[in-house]
């Protein structure tokens, strides 16, 4: 188990450096364009496609063998995303309480909560996709 955790952990920090980049594209290209509010919606789609290819390619690697693993390697990744969005937002960008609840919801764009749910579940979705249960 000790080495499932350790890769689980790895895959999680890759994610959560692809999920950076993709929000820093996101500032650069589509919040010009679309606006926050609107950029902030369009982009989860291409975020849950990152997080779903990383997990299926990953999850062989990982050693995924069921589906109780799969899902708790997932919720693993929720704590880790949860703790680095806010400890991002809260101490090097300063945004308020308030703003990074606003991340959550859904009217003023705020579409990580969608993104916890599909990181939540991207490694049982990975198993499925194998074939493995």
């Amino acid at each position: 188990m000790g080495l499932l955790l350790a890769k689980a952990l790895l895959i999680g920090l890759l994610i959560a450096a692809a999920e950076t980049i993709q929000g820093i594209l996101r500032l650069k290209f589509l919040n010009r364009r679309l606006g926050d509010k609107r950029a902030r919606r369009v982009a989860v789609i291409p975020g849950s496609l990152i997080i779903l290819l990383i997990a299926w390619g990953f999850a062989p690697w990982i050693g995924i063998r069921t589906s109780l693993d799969a899902l708790a390697i997932g919720l693993l990744w929720v704590g880790l995303m949860l703790t680095y969005d806010l400890a991002l937002g809260r101490w090097v960008f300063h945004f308020s309480w308030a703003r990074l609840r606003a991340d959550f919801d859904p009217r003023t764009g705020g579409m990580l909560g969608f993104g916890m749910v599909v990181l939540a579940l991207a490694p049982w979705l990975a198993g499925t996709l194998h074939g493995w249960w």
